[in-house]
């Protein structure tokens, strides 16, 4: 039979073609009864339809690679008209946002350090007085650079500020220095990543998208393989209360995390050429409170889960936002109020800006505790929930 005449055949006869086996009251069941089962199954239905669906919110609003509002500290002694007029412009531009006036230098490192501020603008003590005089002034602005991507526009703007932004500070003794196009410099130090190296940024960031890729996906189907290989009620039975089961599934994957943080590091610094300034003790230790959330995590959707590959798919729907909100992609700064409040949630987000301050920065304890203690709280969340959940099945 020729091909057209099979297909003629498919939408006439009711009973299957020789050598091919379709019939169209066939295919009409199988066709319902796919539909059927795909209502069933909640969590492939969600997949197809959430996905999309959280992709297009997320990249449609929160993800911003123009930052703007940036906070900035001002350093100035002496706060002239013209410095006043300077700090106006900038705020024009709306690329900065002026949080902290401070008269000491130290006080602005430490704050950009600390991840307080992006920028440290810092004005000489005689600013105003050699500006009067026609010296041509400058100004040190201090950048974090170890987000390249977060900082280009933003002193691209600066850089296009001129006299003429002034207004009405150059009236008066000061009119003599109006006509000229800009009667002071900017010098630009671009802190923690002087190249402006993009791998600077993304190389640490990797540590934290493996380590949760890998903890999470192992982790949540745990006890998911158990009860699909029917071992998991010899386990109820046994005399082993919820934490002992838990950290008891969770404890040997924290070494092979321990292995792939190893791994990354040392393919960083020899390949990638990432320097390494803070403590390698400091970053092991503060990783074991990273591993554990995220392994967590994996054990709660391995006990909501029913099959492997439910506790798979969940996995995904913890995995993107975690990627897209956590500044590992795009500038955190540069997302709305909404996606940082998101974002602040995800163990990811605070683990990235503990290995980035610590890798490119040399960050301390204390530096980085604004990040050590969301994390940790976020970790205790998410264990609690997770025996919660477990005495549910028990029960």
């Amino acid at each position: 039979m020729t091909p057209w005449g099979r297909i003629v055949g498919f939408f006439r006869t009711k009973r299957p073609l020789t050598g091919w086996g379709i019939s169209r009251h066939g295919f009409v069941a199988m066709f319902t009864k796919e539909f059927v089962q795909m209502r069933r199954d909640r969590m492939t239905v969600a997949m197809m339809l959430g996905m999309p669906l959280i992709q297009l919110f997320l990249f449609g609003f929160a993800i911003n690679t123009d930052p703007r509002n940036l906070p900035a500290v001002l350093v100035a002694s002496d706060n002239g008209p013209v410095v006043r007029s300077i700090v106006t412009a900038l705020e024009n531009t709306g690329y900065y946002r002026f949080t902290r006036h401070t008269s000491s230098p130290d006080v602005a490192d430490q704050l950009v350090q600390a991840g307080e501020v992006q920028f440290a603008f810092i004005f000489p003590e005689d600013f105003e007085r050699r500006y009067m005089r026609g010296d041509r002034p400058k100004v040190l602005i201090e950048a974090d650079a170890t987000d390249p991507t977060a900082i280009g526009s933003a002193l691209a703007a600066a850089a296009g500020i001129d006299s003429f932004n002034l207004g009405s500070s150059t009236e008066g003794s000061l009119a003599m220095r109006a006509p000229q196009p800009r009667a002071y410099d900017f010098v630009v130090q671009r802190r923690y990543n002087p190249e402006n190296k993009t791998r600077y940024n993304i190389v640490p960031g990797l540590v934290g998208v493996i380590l949760s890729m890998t903890m999470l996906i192992i982790t949540s189907i745990a006890v998911t393989r158990e009860r699909e290989r029917g071992t998991l009620e010899t386990l109820l039975v046994m005399p082993f209360s919820p934490l002992e089961v838990m950290f008891g599934k969770i404890t040997p994957y924290v070494f092979v995390g321990y292995v792939q943080l190893a791994f990354i590091l040392t393919v960083s610094y020899f390949i990638f050429g990432v320097p390494l300034q803070g403590s390698l003790l400091l970053l092991s230790l503060l990783t074991i409170i990273f591993i554990a959330a995220n392994l967590a995590l994996g054990f709660l959707f391995s006990t909501a889960a029913t099959t492997q590959l439910e506790a798979v798919q969940m996995t995904f729907f913890a995995f993107l936002p975690s990627i897209l909100l956590s500044g590992f992609m795009f500038p955190f700064r540069g997302m709305p109020e909404w996606a940082q409040w998101i974002g602040s949630v995800l163990p990811m987000t605070h683990y990235i800006r503990i290995v980035r301050g610590i890798v490119l920065k040399g960050s301390s304890f204390m530096e980085l505790w604004d990040s050590i203690w969301p994390l940790t709280l976020i970790f205790l969340a998410i264990s609690a929930a997770a025996l919660i959940r477990y005495r549910r099945t028990l029960d």
